[in-house]
């Protein structure tokens, strides 16, 4: 069930049957309404300032982003709204899955938080070790995870 955690009250999703459901996942404390937009220290890499912010349309993407994020507290998923255009995630779906099968997408306008995921299941201890890993390997590359 998706509920408010502020108020932990079922919240009624904005979607209709013919839109898209987003997610976002972040350690930040949001609220209905807020928005999350670029210009923040990305996650990732040298964890420059972000031109883009980023959304996915599948729970398991939004979970590692709510499982990786820097950041005190428990990871977070919303769900979000654009409030601008969206493209394909670059860094994802030309690189390493052709044809975007993770549903990843950026956008420079801001994102609207519609609602919070707060059943979610996290990846299991190995496979967070594992893609934690495979991360500071890239970093001792200088591969840089997101390219804006």
């Amino acid at each position: 069930m998706k509920t408010n955690r502020s108020e932990d009250k079922p919240i009624e999703s904005t979607d209709d049957s013919t839109s898209q459901k987003f997610y976002h996942g972040t350690k930040a404390s949001l609220k209905l309404g807020d928005l999350i937009e670029p210009g923040f220290s990305s996650n990732y890499g040298k964890k420059k300032k972000a031109s883009y912010i980023y959304l996915t349309a599948t729970l398991d993407a939004a979970t590692w982003g709510a499982e990786l994020a820097l950041g005190e507290g428990p990871g977070r998923i919303y769900i979000v709204e654009p409030t601008g255009p969206i493209e394909d995630d670059p860094n994802l779906t030309d690189k390493k899955f052709p044809g975007n099968p993770t549903k990843s997408y950026r956008s420079r306008d801001p994102l609207r938080v519609t609602g919070e995921v707060t059943d979610w299941q996290g990846h299991s201890p190995d496979q967070l070790k594992t893609m934690k890993e495979h991360l500071e390997r890239l970093k001792q590359l200088g591969i840089e995870a997101i390219e804006d």
